[in-house]
């Protein structure tokens, strides 16, 4: 039974890893934000073990877990998208994290990165896209996805950088678009949009949870993969299609379009050919059960 690291693990994409790994023959430690209310998440069993440590205090780990690991999943960030110091601080500590991967014992580190970092792109964006973010959060991915691959290999320890696009689903969080157009639809409401016709790609977040495994189990050392769906299309097209699902009778306001809107057209070849990963939910039948899971 392999043994990995999990930072993060109560969030969104954290916790929808931690599920599919725990589906699979993996031993977790997750680590998780003291006192934070999704902890509750997370149960203690003979397979998971969670350890409550705030992010500053990654290099704590190798002192806390009891074990050495095979993988260490690094998905925590915090910080805002233009809170510059608190960018500059969750590279900082993303550094450390990876030196605590090393010092464990780990093979693999596998980091999240973000779709932030190519800012605005006119084609369908590629690993081979030349990142060009607009965001403070965007340019410190981008810093840390470069800064940890010298780090990875200066300490001999494999690492590979997923840039996730637009996820949705189980644990999403309100104050997003998706839940907050679903929860105003359930209600009989009418939710006020942009004109909505940029691209967008949504990728379920079961189906981001296998790709980051896929990138462990199977990914090139010292790559950068895009996760997301690849099937893109006009953002209003994704809207319309919830509100068929959810309350067909309740018409959407959309607006004026948004001057230099990000449309996002990404590319997955590089993950399937490398790892054979490839979405298996399709949009609507992941928002239904989205929806099943909404309290």
């Amino acid at each position: 039974m392999k043994k990995v690291i999990v930072t993060g693990a109560a969030g969104f994409t954290g916790c929808n890893l931690v599920e599919e790994l725990l589906t699979r023959d993996y031993y977790v430690v997750a680590v998780v934000r003291p006192d934070s209310a999704h902890n509750s998440r997370l149960n203690e069993s003979t397979r998971l073990h969670v350890i409550p440590l705030d992010f500053s205090e990654y290099d704590q780990l190798p002192r806390l877990v009891e074990t050495q690991c095979d993988i260490f999943f690094h998905l925590t960030w915090s910080g805002g998208r233009n809170e510059f110091y608190q960018q500059y601080q969750s590279m900082e500590r993303t550094l450390k994290a990876l030196e605590s991967a090393a010092k464990l014992g780990c093979r693999r580190f596998i980091c999240t990165g973000s779709q932030a970092e190519y800012g605005r792109q006119e084609d369908v964006t590629t690993e081979q896209t030349l990142p060009n973010p607009i965001t403070a959060y965007g340019s410190a991915k981008l810093a840390t996805c470069y800064l940890t691959k010298q780090l990875a290999k200066h300490l001999g320890i494999e690492w590979i950088w997923g840039r996730i696009f637009s996820t949705y689903g189980k644990y999403e969080p309100r104050g997003r678009m998706l839940p907050d157009l679903i929860g105003a639809l359930k209600e009989g409401k009418s939710f006020s949009l942009s004109s909505a016709t940029q691209d967008w790609d949504y990728l379920y977040s079961k189906d981001a949870a296998e790709a980051l495994i896929a990138l462990a189990e199977r990914g090139k050392d010292g790559e950068i993969y895009n996760i997301a769906d690849g099937a893109y299309r006009p953002l209003k097209t994704f809207t319309e299609e919830i509100r068929e699902t959810v309350a067909p009778n309740v018409e959407l306001n959309y607006g004026a379009p948004v001057e230099n809107a990000i449309s996002l057209r990404p590319s997955v070849e590089k993950i399937k050919a490398d790892t054979g990963w490839s979405a298996r939910t399709k949009f609507g039948d992941g928002i239904r059960l989205m929806i099943s899971k909404m309290h």
